[in-house]
This record gives structure tokens, sequence and C-alpha cells, in this order.
């Protein structure tokens, strides 16, 4: 095995991939990259990380609506809109940690922008809706009905953002090189498999 280890999770909201990214990282006792990607790309930018966290892996616009927003009505010249500029600092995030060392990234089309690194393990956490629901319940103390309803609505905020960035379908299993059940499997034996494939 490489000393570099690298480890993406693409995870459905609720399936326990963050969980499993922390477990792996004690394990391993490699670096955990979540929300730190935010704060990282956020102090590089200029940006503050309060608009890295209201655009976190939320849908962008179409392409016309982003070139709409982005043309300046009185020079009628190009300006990327914040969603793309905020996209395109958390890639330069990305991929300058991956170049200093190992590392475990979750979500942001991290899969996609490191594709590229011979030895990253890119893997995708699902999980059943009733399973998704219970965790959700029981971590943000909300019922069944909203916890469903935060499921769908952040998983299809995370497809559209990935399939518009990466141009490829989010959770599709031909993008990763191994896709897990945790519902059926637990957090800890999935953290157990995702060890043995490295």
């Amino acid at each position: 095995m490489s000393d570099k280890i690298i480890i993406t999770i693409g995870r459905e909201f609720g399936s326990g991939g963050r969980e499993i990214g922390i477990e792996l990282s004690k394990k391993l006792n490699i670096p955990f990259y979540d929300k730190e990607i935010l704060a990282e790309a956020a102090k590089k930018s200029g940006f503050s990380q309060e608009v890295f966290e209201r655009h976190d892996e939320k849908p962008t616009s179409s392409f016309l609506y982003s070139l709409a927003v982005g043309v300046n009505n009185f020079t009628h010249s190009y300006q990327k809109p914040l969603t793309l500029e905020i996209y395109l600092a958390q890639f330069d995030t990305i991929k300058k940690l991956a170049s200093e060392g190992s590392g475990i990234f979750i979500g942001r089309c991290s899969d996609y922008i490191l594709n590229d690194e011979p030895d990253a393990l890119h893997v995708f956490v699902r999980s059943d809706m009733e399973k998704k629901v219970e965790r959700v319940m029981e971590r943000y103390s909300v019922e069944a009905d909203i916890a469903e309803e935060m499921c769908k609505r952040h998983d299809k905020d995370r497809s559209l953002y990935y399939n518009y960035y990466a141009n490829v379908k989010w959770g599709d299993s031909r993008h990763y090189d191994l896709c897990l059940n945790s519902g059926k499997l637990g957090i800890q034996k999935s953290v157990d498999l995702i060890i043995d494939c490295l």
C-alpha cells in the first residue's frame, strides 16, 4: 500500500457517511476533511466561511441563468457567478490538501476532483430510507416525516450539485470503487470493509 492514503466519500443524507469518515480518520490516523474544506477555501478565497456554508453542496442555477447573472449590464462583461467561484475555491482547496498528503474527503465532488489520484479509493455510502430517517431523527431531534423530507431534500440538492459540476451522475456505481449500504452493514462494518479495500 502507498504511504499516501486518499479516500473520498460520497454519501446520501442520513447514511452515516460522515461518521464512517470520522472513524476511518481515527483508525488510519489521517486527516478528515468535511466542513474543514469550507474553512480552508474561505481563507484562501476572500469570501467568508458563512458564504461557503450557505452554498455548501447546493444546486447551482442553470447554465443560462448563471450566464445571465454573470453579465454586468453596464459593461456587458462576463463575471463568474458566485456559486462557480465557491466551487472553484473548494476545487483548489481539495486539490491542494490531497497534494500535501493523506486525507479523507467528504462529498463536494471530491471523487471527481481527485479522479487523477492514482491511489485514491472512491466510496459511495447509501442506506434504505427507514435507517436514514432513524439516524436523522436521532441526530436532529425531529419527527419521522420531517426527517424523511430532510433526507429527500438534501439528497436532491447533492445530486443536482454533483451532476452539474462533475458532469457525471451522483451515486452511479460506475464512478466509485466501492458502494456500501450502511443500513445493512452498519458503521463499523462499513469502516472495516473500506480498510480491507485499501
